[in-house]
């Protein structure tokens, strides 16, 4: 058995953990920054960044006094290195690699798409390798086959905006606050999911990939005519997400014959109606339908721990040169999607 510290900085969420290679937590702290970004309606990068430096040595000292144990008594210690808001990930990844070589503890550089994508096994022992991920979150909507630890094959990707994305500039085009994802989601409850036509972009296309810039705009269209009330709008574009995502997985099942289950991970996959649909879709296919707990949705640091206990039982150990990087894709072999740009 392995304890593995992670650090966790990519974005606006700074946090420790202390977690073993059995699935035990033994200590989690994260620290948000909602107050401080609401005014600007997003995350500003370098707000972000001086958090984590204030904030982040007070929450490892807290993780290793709740789990009484000694740093020196760590097997490694595991950090976001990307992909991520860049001043944030140094961060995280500095102090780590400073612990490190205090230490003399390994360190393990993350992926931090990877520790999404394996986090589903760490609240779930019953779940193997291989299956069908959806990776949905403020930055990032892929569909992966996972086939082994530091085997991905990337299925299909935005061509434009994240879900996530699509989310949080909704909400502050309908003046519901940061952040965007959960007070959509609010909001909808008192709204209609039908009232206000929107597009479902791809949906029922050949084109394996996601698309959610267009939505945004139609919605900004359907605000500025006056004529829905804004619950409606939320709960309509709510839906067309769902729609849009639940087509987009179920052309990926059709064309990823084998898999074990059907994932969802990332910090979207907390919202209430994707995860119900998805559950349907994979009861329609006689498949297991496995999501975390909804604190292991959002960016957290027992993911990154637990990531780091794999990869550190597998012998895969960085150096402390191991770099920051802004981006990191999983499956560098994936083709280019169309007119994604950096988003492929």
């Amino acid at each position: 058995m392995s304890l593995i510290l992670g650090i966790e900085s990519s974005c606006d969420e700074t946090a420790a953990a202390l977690v073993t290679s059995d699935r035990r937590v033994l200590a989690h702290r994260l620290a948000g920054q909602e107050a401080a970004h609401r005014p600007f309606g997003g995350v500003v990068p370098e707000i972000a960044a001086r958090a984590h430096v204030e904030i982040l040595p007070r929450l490892v000292e807290e993780v290793l006094a709740e789990a009484d144990i000694a740093l020196d008594s760590v097997d490694a210690i595991a950090a976001t290195a990307g992909p991520g808001l860049i001043g944030g990930v140094m961060v995280g990844l500095v102090t780590a690699k400073g612990l490190a070589l205090a230490t003399g503890k390994p360190l393990i550089a993350l992926n931090h798409l990877e520790a999404h994508a394996l986090s589903p096994m760490l609240s779930d022992p019953d779940l193997d390798f291989p299956y069908l991920l959806l990776l949905v979150s403020g930055g990032h909507c892929q569909l992966l086959r996972v086939e082994g630890l530091g085997r991905y094959r990337r299925l299909a990707t935005t061509i434009d905006d994240a879900a996530g994305e699509a989310f949080d500039k909704t909400a502050k085009l309908l003046g519901l606050g940061y952040p965007g994802g959960p007070a959509v989601e609010a909001a909808a409850e008192a709204g209609d999911p039908r009232a206000v036509p929107l597009p479902r972009p791809l949906v029922g296309s050949d084109e394996p990939h996601f698309s959610f810039a267009g939505l945004k705009s139609a919605v900004l269209r359907a605000r500025e005519s006056g004529l829905y009330r804004g619950e409606d709008l939320a709960a309509s574009f709510q839906q067309a997400v769902v729609d849009c995502l639940v087509d987009r997985t179920a052309r990926a099942l059709d064309r990823s014959p084998g898999v074990n289950a059907l994932v969802v991970a990332g910090g979207v996959a907390a919202n209430t109606p994707i995860r119900s649909a998805l559950t349907g879709l994979a009861t329609a296919a006689d498949l297991p339908f496995v999501a975390p707990p909804l604190w292991l949705c959002t960016d957290n640091a027992a993911m990154i721990a637990w990531a780091g206990a794999l990869r550190f039982e597998a012998g895969l150990i960085d150096g402390l040169e191991a770099p920051a990087r802004a981006r990191w894709p999983l499956d560098p072999a994936a083709e280019p999607a169309r007119g994604a740009g950096v988003k492929a």
